[in-house]
């Protein structure tokens, strides 16, 4: 499959759409309840079946081979509905990236190919921080031909479901750090009960912690950084992409509501107020997809300044999803706050994504820094 084309994309859009309304809409709100209730592990398995976790992932890897742009749409449309799913791919395609732009496809493909379900296919990984950005990581030591894992990492994204973590960890006492795949099988890790998170509850998380664990060292030492950024500098983009799909998630349900609801004897999307409020909202959902389809080109075709174009169209975007998520709760009145709406669940997980590959504030400042420098 080329890459990108404009038929291509849209059977994508389709297939995730169709796959969201279908799968994720009608227990959005059951599936939220996570970790208190049951994990959707059916609905995990069967997006692995249709390959969504396998867009951006080589064809020689079993993949699709296909760019920023196809997961985008993906992630997009499938955020619309749940953005927990959404993260649970991101999150494993990070980690493949990382491992691509380490030069370890070997080992990647060793995963992928015996992968006999997307348990053994997942890879998790701390994809809610940047590992330059944290004091304290997990050490590692060479001991002979292996390397040996002490200490723990926090919110290890995946950690509870997938076989093996992408284990960010320092080798010496600078500031750099290497990344290590193990098997979180292994007898010296111990995983913490799922954390409760502001949102994306679907999305598991734990707190990892590793004695004396064989960990199989991906790409060179203290090249972490280096790796880090590879993947970050396009999935960018991707981060947008989910925002973007919440955004358009919340528009849906405030226009659905307002032309629902009658008061004084008409519908409240009649009201100047309210058509004021719908439209700003609508006006930031166009802005959002200029940018980012912008961006998304940029990236994939290797664009001019490709990489500020795409961390700033994730930080504007996500910022905008912020907004107008609280807009969409607006709408709703004191409903909006309730769980049997969707609009709170958007809310917070439009503030959660805007943590994704590292804190906004310290992705502003780096952005900021590129031009300084």
């Amino acid at each position: 499959m080329s890459k990108g084309s404009h038929r291509e994309l849209k059977l994508l859009g389709n297939a995730a759409a169709d796959f969201s309304r279908k799968e994720l809409a009608p227990s959005r709100e059951e599936n939220d309840k996570y970790p208190y209730g049951a994990f959707f592990d059916t609905v995990i398995n069967k997006a692995y079946t249709i390959d969504f976790f396998h867009i951006i992932l080589p064809e020689d890897a079993g993949g699709m081979g296909q760019g920023m742009a196809a997961l985008s749409v993906v992630l997009e449309h499938i955020c619309q509905e749940d953005s927990s799913l959404g993260g649970i791919i991101f999150t494993c395609s990070a980690a493949h990236e990382i491992m691509k732009a380490a030069g370890s496809m070997d080992v990647l493909s060793q995963i992928t190919d015996v992968a006999e379900n997307v348990n053994d296919f997942l890879i998790a990984f701390p994809v809610f921080n940047n590992p330059s950005e944290i004091p304290h990581l997990a050490c590692a030591r060479k001991d002979g031909d292996r390397y040996i894992l002490t200490g723990s990492i926090e919110y290890m994204v995946l950690g509870n479901i997938a076989a093996k973590a992408l284990v960010p960890a320092k080798i010496s006492d600078d500031n750099t750090f290497s990344f290590f795949l193990v098997d979180l099988k292994d007898k010296g890790i111990s995983i913490s009960d799922p954390i409760l998170s502001l949102g994306l509850h679907a999305c598991p998380a734990t707190d990892i912690s590793f004695q004396d664990v064989n960990g199989i060292l991906i790409g060179e030492e203290n090249k972490g950084k280096d790796y880090f950024n590879a993947m970050a500098e396009k999935f960018h983009v991707a981060a947008a992409a989910m925002s973007q799909g919440i955004m358009k998630g919340a528009f849906k349900e405030a226009l659905a509501y307002t032309k629902g609801r009658f008061q004084g004897g008409r519908q409240i999307v009649n009201w100047s107020e309210m058509k004021m409020i719908l439209a700003n909202m609508a006006v930031k959902i166009k802005v959002s997809e200029m940018i980012l389809a912008s961006a998304t080109v940029a990236v994939d075709e290797n664009g001019n300044g490709w990489r500020e174009c795409a961390k700033a169209a994730a930080i504007h975007i996500q910022e905008l999803a912020c907004d107008l998520t609280t807009d969409g709760i607006q709408v709703l009145g004191g409903v909006g706050y309730m769980k049997d709406f969707g609009q709170e669940k958007r809310f917070r997980d439009a503030k959660h994504i805007q943590a994704i590959l590292g804190l906004a504030p310290l992705k502003k400042i780096d952005y900021l820094e590129n031009f300084i420098m």
